[in-house]
C-alpha cells in the first residue's frame, strides 16, 4: 500500500505559475502509475494529467495541454505538476492518485483506475 500527500497549492494571479508536488511512501514508487485530478466548485472530479511508472509516457486533458507539465522523480518518490499560464477556471482542489502498474509502462486516465488518493491541495487563480 502507498500513501500520497500533495503540497504546493496556493493563491496565484491569472497568468502565473505554481508547482504541485506529490510525495509517496513505500519502496515501490517506481512500480506505480500516477495521476492528477481536480475538483472545481460545483463540478465533478476531472482528469488533469497522468504519467507512467517510468515517467516516459505522459498524457494530458485537452484543457491543460501545453500549459501543465507532469513529471516524476522515482529516486525521490515524488511526482510533480508544473502549472503555467494559470487561468481562473483552473481553480480547484487538486488530488494526487496512484495505482500499481506491474504489467507495463502505462498511463491511466480514469479516476476509478486509481486505488490511492491524497487529501488534496487547493489552487486558487484570481482574475
Amino acid at each position: 500500500q502507498v500513501q500520497v500527500v500533495e503540497s504546493g497549492g496556493g493563491l496565484v494571479q491569472a497568468g502565473g505559475s505554481l508547482r504541485l508536488s506529490c510525495a509517496a511512501s513505500g519502496r515501490t514508487f517506481s512500480s506505480y502509475g500516477m495521476g492528477w485530478f481536480r475538483v472545481a466548485p460545483g463540478k465533478e472530479r476531472e482528469f488533469v494529467a497522468a504519467i507512467s511508472r517510468s515517467g516516459g509516457i505522459t498524457y494530458y486533458a485537452s484543457s491543460v495541454k501545453g500549459r501543465f507539465t507532469i513529471s516524476r522523480d522515482n529516486a525521490k518518490n515524488t511526482m510533480y505538476l508544473q502549472m503555467n499560464s494559470l487561468k481562473p477556471e483552473d481553480t480547484a482542489v487538486y488530488y494526487c492518485a496512484a495505482r500499481t502498474s506491474f504489467n507495463g509502462d502505462y498511463y491511466y486516465t480514469g479516476s476509478n483506475e486509481y486505488a490511492y488518493w491524497g487529501q488534496g491541495t487547493q489552487v486558487t487563480v484570481s482574475s
